[in-house]
């Protein structure tokens, strides 16, 4: 027979434990709770995401970012300042007109050059790709912004790149201009590349696996800079800042072409475009009347085409076929932090 101060005992145990049990879940549940408060999304650190939807490195479209996020390609980060993350592999689902995967927010409202716009952002890249063949253009480079037209040819009047060689500390931002072609083929059409901090897009390397000198003036990876796009009554104005380095700014019309003949074609266009069967002239007009709209994020410039299909934009790189997961273990893919980011409406220059 079972003493009845044992079986005291043991009740008085078993209510202890469940006691502690109830303890613990309650903990775990202010616990994960009190995470749920803390947690930040984007539209946490960038307040006007409802002016944007995003396609994201595994082709989903998004349309709402109000408390979005994905772990794989779209969340925040706090590294002591909160920063959205945009990341995307080298290999994946694309959009219909490219060949290279992104993680980009692709803007709602459409405006004429002549209307206007106005986009900001503060940012570091963190990764770009090790993979690719250095004698293309393109290989281990990421747009970080873009002007993107909606019309006609729906051509890039303005691509802002960051692009670092394997083995180097310091990496080269430039921006591209590309022509809004002359006639209705644009199989000809081109870019013209110009130096910020480091190189334009032209300086590659003399062989595959070779790399040119590294910039002297560079911007390292994880560096923070910032740029202002400004179109205001058809021309765009370009500031690009970033501490220790020195401010620089461009204008360039958007209403009236510089390249309105075969003999206005820059030398380093005739030297990388022209190459490749490149050679198209631009509509006098440029992009006047055509409806414009703003990209940011992070566009992988970097993709696994085979260069001889084309030495400027087919980098020939690793992309372990599509498998996110490898690609991020490998160093086959781009990653672009931004804590800073407006967009509004064009605005007189120095104002």
């Amino acid at each position: 027979m079972i003493d009845k101060k044992m079986i005291d005992k043991l009740l008085r145990l078993h209510f202890l434990i469940l006691l502690a049990f109830c303890v613990s879940c309650n903990s775990n549940k202010k616990t994960e709770e009190s995470d749920d408060a803390n947690q930040k999304f984007p539209s946490d650190v960038i307040a006007n995401l409802d002016e944007w939807k995003i396609l994201l490195g595994n082709g989903e479209l998004v349309d709402s970012l109000q408390n979005f996020e994905h772990e794989d390609y779209f969340y925040d980060v706090n590294d002591g300042k909160d920063w959205v993350v945009y990341k995307a592999p080298n290999g994946g689902i694309t959009s219909p007109n490219s060949h290279n995967t992104r993680t980009e927010l692709g803007q709602k409202q459409r405006w004429t050059p002549k209307e206007g716009g106005k986009l900001t952002g503060t940012l570091k890249v963190m990764h770009v790709s090790t993979s690719g063949d250095a004698r293309v253009a393109a290989s281990h480079s990421v747009v970080v912004g873009q002007i993107h037209s909606a019309d006609g040819h729906k051509n890039e009047p303005l691509k802002i790149f960051y692009k670092k060689f394997p083995g180097h500390t310091k990496g080269s931002v430039f921006w591209n201009y590309e022509i809004n072609t002359d006639g209705d083929d644009n199989s000809g059409r081109w870019d013209f590349s110009t130096a910020i901090w480091g190189y334009d897009m032209s300086v590659v390397g003399s062989d595959s696996a070779s790399y040119p000198a590294e910039p002297e003036d560079g911007i390292e990876l994880g560096e923070e800079f910032s740029y202002e796009i400004n179109v205001y009554d058809g021309m765009m104005y370009l500031t690009f800042m970033s501490e220790g380095h020195e401010t620089k700014t461009f204008t360039k019309n958007l209403l009236v072409s510089d390249f309105q003949s075969k003999e206005d074609i820059p030398e380093q266009t005739m030297n990388l475009f022209v190459t490749i069967g490149q050679d198209g002239i631009e509509r006098s007009n440029a992009y006047a009347g055509e409806t414009q709209f703003f990209k940011q994020g992070a566009y992988n410039q970097t993709n696994g085409r085979d260069p001889e299909t084309n030495m400027v934009w087919s980098t020939g790189a690793n992309t372990y076929n599509g498998d996110v997961e490898a690609q991020y273990a490998n160093g086959s893919y781009t990653e672009v932090w931004f804590r800073e980011s407006s967009i509004g409406p064009g605005t007189p220059p120095n104002q």
